[in-house]
């Protein structure tokens, strides 16, 4: 099941993997209101952008009578901003953890303290970087590691797509892997509603990231809904309908979180369009999640059970 956010993000699949079965499922987006599955038993859903689309269609999915679920793999595969220290434009990410940025207390930042770095806080925690109870329990999953580091085996060598606009906004950074090709590697991903653009507040990402994991985390992308659908996902398990050691997730790389020298971080999220990284996010979703999808439903025998040791 690979899972989308928006129209784009599915089209890179369906145009490739049909023809396809349409399935209406009572509950999902009304934008996106059928999963489509091929011959090959490969389906795509897309939620809808946000936490509660996500977690609303993903629960629909997962309760829905039309699918037995018990023994999919989730492919969770979208476009995302990326810090420009771990990655760069079109760069394809394997998560190991899911943290929301969401969950803190936050103060204006114009009357934070003096040595606070944002306005920031953890909930009822007493200093920036201390870590809070995390009470919600949804403050931060931990993925499979054996399915991340298959998937990042699977698709480590493979040809990212590239452009000559994405090439020209990299070449404002002054360091790397913000100014080098992209290419596939493994981070971690951050949810958040609120769209952001800064160094002050991705440092808060990446200290965030590092406090809610104990250290383990490595905060590269950021995006809206993972949280959501893995919380939906982890509902439908306590329930025996889905396995959560099936769940992968894949982020590309569509713009920068913060700007290089000499530009604004409200420029840098006004024109996060024309920063070129949108179509080869889009593009390399499918290059870089492929190798996955099709070692799992070509070899069977060797995924039905779990994923393989070797």
């Amino acid at each position: 099941m690979i899972v989308s956010m928006f129209g784009p993000e599915g089209k890179v699949w369906l145009d490739k993997l049909g023809p396809w079965q349409e399935i209406r499922v009572p509950g999902l987006s009304p934008d996106y209101p059928v999963v489509r599955c091929n011959e090959m038993s490969v389906c795509v859903m897309t939620t809808g952008m946000g936490h509660a689309n996500a977690a609303a269609s993903m629960m629909a999915l997962t309760f829905s009578p039309r699918f037995d679920l018990r023994h999919t793999y989730f492919l969770i595969a979208g476009v995302a901003g990326i810090d420009p220290a771990r990655g760069t434009l079109g760069t394809a990410t394997w998560a190991n953890y899911l943290v929301d940025f969401d969950i803190q207390w936050e103060v204006d930042s114009r009357e934070a303290p003096p040595n606070w770095t944002t306005g920031y806080l953890g909930i009822f925690a007493k200093n920036q970087s201390d870590k809070p109870p995390l009470e919600y329990r949804t403050e931060v999953f931990e993925l499979n590691h054996r399915l991340t580091d298959a998937a990042l085996a699977l698709s480590r060598d493979v040809e990212l797509a590239d452009a000559s606009q994405a090439q020209a906004t990299r070449a404002k950074y002054d360091y790397a892997p913000a100014n080098q090709p992209p290419r596939v590697v493994q981070c971690d991903t951050l949810s958040g509603d609120t769209w952001w653009s800064g160094n002050a507040m991705g440092e808060r990402a990446r200290e965030w990231t590092r406090i809610v994991t104990d250290g383990k985390g490595n905060y590269c992308t950021t995006q809206q809904e993972d949280n959501a659908t893995y919380e939906a996902l982890k509902r439908a398990a306590s329930a025996e309908r889905v396995d959560l050691q099936r769940v992968a997730v894949l982020r590309t790389g569509a713009d920068f979180d913060r700007p290089p020298k000499g530009v604004s971080s409200v420029d840098n999220l006004l024109n996060t369009n024309e920063q070129g990284g949108g179509d080869i996010a889009l593009a390399n979703l499918y290059r870089a999640g492929s190798p996955l999808v099709q070692s799992i439903v070509t070899q069977w025998s060797e995924w039905q059970k779990g994923v393989p040791t070797k």
